[in-house]
């Protein structure tokens, strides 16, 4: 409950003054000495409802105050409308995302981060798509965050063929975008190879996309010259060898640059927690919040309790207590 004139409460404060007179001087009655035999008078009903007026009367005029403060009962209500992004994530899960040049390694790198990123992006519609020597969809689109993070952390290397067909991997992505009627359109391609695999094109991948409205975000992952690359020594043991790393990032650019999109490079973990942070900010959704505030106002409650109480002193004071005992 709050008040819309919460000063006039302030006159509430008469009510203790008035009750320090009462018992200081209002009590106080003319009294009448009457000899006796039969020792000391009973004491009646009137004796014990004595002081009951000037409470019944002080509590009316606090109900009184609190009726012209105009207590209220306050209903706050919001009403959100959300223009979402359509964003999926196509990322490479070839046997080259396993190098040591991120911690603990690229792909687990790149999912722990795609994590947060999708975790941060609430109204949005999300999908997950992965790609090595072949692209499938690990998760259509879908609001459920918790259920594109769980995909996200299932995405494992070796589940198909080993290569890098991007151009298919943008194309299963694209695909998922099709039939989307959101207003944007994105899909953030993540990468740490060549195109060497696919029977389709990433540039004609990429002018697919354009037509249909679809942004594209390119990453290329790896550090510079080379990378610690996981082999399997001749006694069947799982080793690291130093190797090249191979990035087209020509074609990474082509592909950006054709759908108004943009490439970054990321060398280590940090440099690609901070571009997936640069991508939320690109692509921020549209949320529009209307709040509304209504009251119900209790003034009339507290002033019938007033009037109430007033009635009660009435009868205590001039009914019960005027009668003869």
């Amino acid at each position: 409950m709050q008040f819309l004139n919460p000063y006039i409460l302030l006159v509430a404060c008469i009510v203790p003054l008035l009750l320090i007179y009462y018992i200081l001087v209002g009590r106080r009655r003319a009294t009448l000495i009457v000899s006796t035999t039969q020792g000391p008078a009973p004491r009646t009903l009137r004796y014990f409802l004595r002081h009951v007026p000037i409470v019944l009367r002080l509590l009316a005029i606090s109900a009184m105050v609190i009726a012209l403060a105009r207590p209220v009962v306050v209903h706050h209500e919001s009403e959100t409308t959300t223009e979402g992004v359509d964003i999926v994530l196509a990322m490479d899960i070839s046997g080259s995302m396993l190098a040591r040049d991120f911690t603990p390694d690229r792909l687990s790198a790149a999912k722990r981060l795609a994590t947060e990123f999708v975790a941060e992006r609430t109204g949005d519609r999300l999908s997950v798509v992965a790609f090595a020597g072949e692209a499938f969809t690990q998760c259509p689109l879908t609001a459920d965050q918790a259920a594109v993070g769980t995909m996200l952390s299932r995405l494992r290397s070796g589940v198909v063929e080993d290569g890098t067909a991007i151009g298919n991997g943008l194309a299963t992505a694209i695909n998922r975008l099709r039939e989307s009627g959101a207003k944007s359109k994105v899909v953030v391609l993540l990468t740490d190879g060549v195109n060497n695999r696919g029977q389709i094109s990433p540039i004609m991948a990429a002018e697919i996309a354009r037509d249909l409205g679809i942004k594209v975000y390119t990453i290329g992952v790896g550090s510079r010259d080379k990378a610690p690359m996981p082999a399997i020594d001749p006694f069947g043991n799982q080793t690291f060898v130093m190797a090249d790393v191979e990035i087209d990032e020509e074609l990474l650019r082509n592909i950006a640059s054709t759908t108004s999109g943009r490439y970054f490079r990321a060398n280590d973990n940090e440099a690609l927690r901070n571009i997936y942070q640069q991508i939320n900010e690109l692509e921020k959704s549209e949320v529009q919040v209307t709040h509304y505030t209504s009251y119900d106002e209790l003034f009339g409650r507290w002033l019938l309790l007033a009037l109430l109480l007033l009635a009660l002193e009435f009868i205590v004071a001039r009914v019960i207590l005027n009668r003869l005992p």
